[in-house]
C-alpha cells in the first residue's frame, strides 16, 4: 500500500512548525529519488539525453547544494572541501555509482533534518550573507530555497530517468 506524500503524513518529529514544509519537501525528494533510481542501470548514470543534465549530476548536486545552503544558514563560510565538491559536481569520477550517490544524498538529507531540529524559529529572519559577495538572504530564505532547489532537481532527474529508460 502506497503512503500519502510526506506533507500529508503529519508533522516531522522535532522540527519547528515554521520549518515543517522544508522537512516535508526534503523527505519527499529523498523518497522519490530513491524510488526513481531503483534498478537504474549504471551505464546510463552519466548519459545526457538531448543535452539534459545527467542523473549522476543531479544526484551529486543535491547533497552539495544542501550542504552549502545549510552552511550559509548557520552563518558560516564554505570550506575548501565544500568548494572542491562544488568543482567536481557533474563530473564522472571513479567510484561514483548509483548506490554511492544515493547514500550520499540520503546522508545529507538526514543531516539537513537534524539541523532543522536545532534551528530556532526566532532566528528565521536573521540576515545571512551568501557567497563571497555576501548577497543578502535570511536563515528562512536559505532553508526554503534548499527545499525548492532540491525539488527542482528531483523533477529534472525524474524526467531524465524516464527518457533514459525509454518511458518503461
Amino acid at each position: 500500500m502506497q503512503q500519502p506524500e510526506v506533507w500529508m503524513r503529519g508533522p516531522v518529529d522535532g522540527i519547528p512548525a515554521l520549518l515543517q514544509p522544508v522537512a516535508h519537501t526534503l523527505l519527499q525528494a529523498k523518497e522519490e529519488l530513491n524510488a526513481a533510481m531503483k534498478d537504474f542501470p549504471e551505464t546510463l548514470l552519466w548519459e545526457r539525453p538531448m543535452g539534459l543534465a545527467s542523473a549522476g549530476f543531479h544526484l551529486q548536486h543535491i547533497p552539495g547544494v544542501l550542504d552549502r545552503l545549510f552552511t550559509y544558514a548557520a552563518g558560516q563560510s564554505l570550506s575548501a572541501m565544500q568548494m572542491e565538491y562544488l568543482t567536481g559536481e557533474g563530473k564522472q569520477m571513479e567510484g561514483l555509482t548509483v548506490n554511492s550517490l544515493l547514500t550520499a544524498l540520503d546522508t545529507q538529507v538526514e543531516a539537513a533534518i537534524a539541523r532543522l531540529k536545532i534551528t530556532e524559529e526566532s532566528s528565521l529572519t536573521d540576515f545571512r550573507g551568501v557567497g563571497r559577495k555576501q548577497l543578502p538572504s535570511t536563515v528562512m530564505g536559505l532553508l526554503f530555497h534548499s527545499a525548492e532547489h532540491t525539488m527542482r532537481h528531483t523533477g529534472q532527474l525524474l524526467v531524465t530517468v524516464k527518457v533514459l529508460k525509454g518511458n518503461n
